[in-house]
């Protein structure tokens, strides 16, 4: 089925294959995470490879591939470009390197993409005005936002969010995932936010849900993820039917940890999704994204397509 997709970390899309040749061993997790801190460890072991600009080509033109061999026709890839260069001593090239590995990956594969800068909450906001200025030389970036342990507020950011918007970029962040309908609130006011990343927890707040609502402001969901970060006990106990039913507008992604087909295929085997309800969900995360409208008119128009036959 066409689709898009809005929520992956490119760092946690790295291929079992690409790791070993980078000197490193696959991560194997079978039982959730003891928290978001063992995750966010292993995912930075992997991280640690990428050590040249040819290490960051070669993850974003595979990633083309492998979305698209799943029917994604355009992806919105998050990315941490300014760790990156910290780490490495050059603020430029690890973004540089993925942005022609994008550019190559569409041409081969007619996929269309577009980049997400995130910043971890418990680093400085100079960090996160780094990125900013990384975002202004590169039109490929399209959005900036929070990620990390929600622990850490967002009020810190406000400034430099402000400053994202007034300058054209889109704004989402991860929220309502390890913590509460609180921090949803926060990222609405104080972040501007235009998604939410995750989401999963607003049900337990009536009024925000009917915020949420209101505004058709879309949650970017991602069951699997959620279950190996052991913040819902299985996908059968999942919100997402029931934010569904909530009548809230619901993308499904992967946040990087599964293929979005797979996913797709789970909605349907556990949620008991049908065609239309699958083509709803599809439909949904190409409206909720920052597409140019030709674009998310011709996925539309695939999507009938392959409900119709």
């Amino acid at each position: 089925m066409p689709k898009a997709h809005l929520h992956t970390h490119l760092e946690s899309t790295v291929r079992p294959a690409t790791i070993r040749d980078l000197g490193g061993e696959p991560p194997v997790q079978d039982r959730p995470f003891i928290g978001f801190r063992e995750f966010a460890d292993q995912r930075a072991t992997v991280r640690a490879l990428l050590r040249d600009y040819e290490h960051f080509r070669r993850i974003a033109e595979e990633f083309c591939q492998d979305e698209a061999a799943q029917g994604v026709r355009y992806a919105e890839v998050t990315f941490t470009a300014a760790a990156h260069g910290e780490r490495l001593g050059d603020p430029d090239m690890p973004l540089e390197g993925v942005v022609e590995g994008l550019a190559i990956g569409a041409e081969r594969y007619g996929i269309q993409t577009r980049v997400i800068l995130d910043h971890s909450r418990r680093r400085s906001a100079e960090r996160l005005w780094r990125s900013l200025k990384l975002a202004a030389r590169h039109p490929q970036v399209i959005a900036i936002g929070l990620a990390g342990d929600e622990a850490y507020p967002a009020a810190p950011f406000a400034e430099v969010l402000q400053a994202a918007r007034e300058a054209g970029l889109h704004l989402v962040h991860h929220a309502g995932e390890t913590a509460g309908p609180a921090s949803v609130w926060e990222v609405l006011t104080v972040g501007h936010a235009e998604r939410i990343g995750h989401g999963i927890r607003v049900l337990e707040d009536p009024d925000l849900v009917a915020e949420l609502r209101r505004r058709r402001l879309p949650l970017e969901v991602c069951p699997s993820s959620n279950v190996l970060l052991g913040l819902v006990p299985s996908l059968a106990e999942h919100p997402l039917p029931r934010l569904v039913e909530a009548g809230l507008m619901v993308t499904l992604n992967t946040d990087g940890e599964t293929s979005l087909a797979a996913e797709y295929e789970r909605a349907r085997e556990i949620f008991g999704c049908g065609d239309a309800e699958l083509a709803d969900l599809a439909r949904a995360s190409v409206e909720a994204s920052f597409a140019p409208a030709e674009v998310k008119a011709q996925v539309n128009a695939e999507i009938g397509h392959w409900l119709s036959g």
